[in-house]
């Protein structure tokens, strides 16, 4: 796993746009994976801006949905299916048709989400996937002790998740949803690279736990270190539980800068 430790969130973001606009270049309609909340939207943004000033093209790019709420209609504005259109396909010049997410609305989730599996299968597998990380160590809504192995399927979200994402649903908890359809552990780890964003002294813990603990179900990030291409990037509040950090600071610092992350 290479840590790349940087200054700040902006930091972070405008490396990660590099390496998308770098995979672009190679493969213009590479299939990006990509995940919702406040910490990615530094990396849509800085990519937003290579696009506007034509550094790269993503119009022929297509875009994997990480995780939706269940009984959500797609056209709710809060359906990460519709934040997608807002925060990544809009500003990019992506359109829908190139979109695969889940159903979450379907009479059969359990269906659904073998669906999803085999759509990405189909779609010749997520090129990169972008990852950000709870403050308990999950990715994606794969919670403590989740399954290593786990596949798309449905997750019963906590009390205080709900709490938390109330603030979208005009701060009624009884407007959000109790489950989500997210990837699995092992659907994720199936990725041709993995990149973690992580910002903030409140994810220092699950940093130092998925880089340096024991892969462990009870840390579902950690499972990161069996990745044979697996990226993570933090700030230097997320990377200040970190034994090794001088070291890693020490290796991006004399990597060549064509090799990239």
């Amino acid at each position: 796993m290479e840590v790349v430790i940087v200054p700040d969130a902006r930091s972070g973001g405008e490396l990660i746009a590099d390496a998308i606009a770098r995979l672009l270049r190679r493969k213009p309609d590479a299939l990006l994976g990509v995940a919702t909340g406040s910490t990615p939207l530094p990396v849509y943004e800085a990519l937003a801006a290579e696009v506007k000033s034509a550094a790269v093209d993503a119009s022929r790019a297509r875009i994997a949905q990480l995780d939706e709420y269940v009984g959500l209609p797609a056209e709710h504005p809060e359906s990460y299916r519709s934040v997608l259109q807002r925060e990544v396909l809009e500003p990019l010049g992506i359109g829908m048709d190139a979109f695969i997410g889940p159903d979450g609305t379907a009479q059969d989730v359990l269906g659904a989400c073998e669906a999803y599996d085999r759509a990405l299968a189909e779609a010749g597998g997520v090129d990169l996937q972008l990852l950000g990380i709870g403050t308990d160590g999950h990715i994606g809504f794969n919670e403590p002790c989740s399954s290593l192995a786990s596949r798309t399927r449905i997750k019963t979200l906590t009390e205080q998740t709900r709490i938390d994402n109330a603030r979208f649903f005009d701060g009624d908890i009884e407007q959000v949803p109790h489950h989500v359809i997210t990837q699995g552990i092992g659907t994720i780890l199936e990725a041709r690279h993995l990149v973690l964003l992580a910002t903030g002294e409140g994810k220092a813990d699950a940093v130092a736990a998925t880089v340096e603990g024991p892969v462990a179900a009870v840390c579902p990030a950690s499972a990161l270190q069996l990745h044979p291409h697996a990226t993570v990037v933090v700030d230097e509040a997320a990377a200040s539980k970190l034994k090794l950090a001088d070291y890693f600071r020490h290796t991006f610092a004399n990597k060549p800068d064509w090799q990239g992350i």
